[in-house]
């Protein structure tokens, strides 16, 4: 038997050693940084037709944008006398219909027009404030 000769001392309570938990926990947070992608969203919502179309509706609210394989921009069948994006721009926000809402721009590219004529036309729909864009397309033979 023993007996306890130090009254006025307390025991100490039992430690519980927090370093093993903190490097599991840096690991595990390491681990999932080195494993997580990170994406980039796009600036342009786009809405893609698809191939198999039907009859075309007629809609009022529409802005159609041709690119011919020149490179030529028209908006509403009416010519833009130059191809950089602010002139695009500019004829497109005369094309927006006084009163409608959310015009839809149609973008009818041909074949073999430049892609970057297509991304100007987009880019400058954008920056008229037209977020709604889609392409023409016709089914094939």
């Amino acid at each position: 038997m023993r007996m306890n000769f130090q009254r006025g001392r307390k025991h100490e309570a039992p430690d519980i050693n927090l370093i093993p938990l903190i490097d599991v926990l840096l690991v595990l947070i390491i681990f999932l940084v080195l494993t997580t992608t990170y994406s980039k969203v796009s600036g342009l919502e786009i809405n893609l037709p698809t191939a198999d179309t039907k009859a075309a509706e007629v809609t009022p609210n529409e802005i159609v944008v041709a690119v011919n394989a020149a490179g030529d921009v028209l908006v509403n069948r009416q010519p833009v006398g130059d191809r950089n994006i602010n002139a695009i721009a500019a004829a497109l926000g005369r094309a927006v219909p006084a009163g409608g809402t959310d015009p839809v721009v149609v973008i009818t590219a041909d074949a073999k027009a430049a892609h970057q004529s297509v991304i100007d036309v987009m880019q400058a729909a954008q920056r008229a404030g037209l977020p709604h864009i889609t392409f023409a397309t016709q089914s094939a033979p």
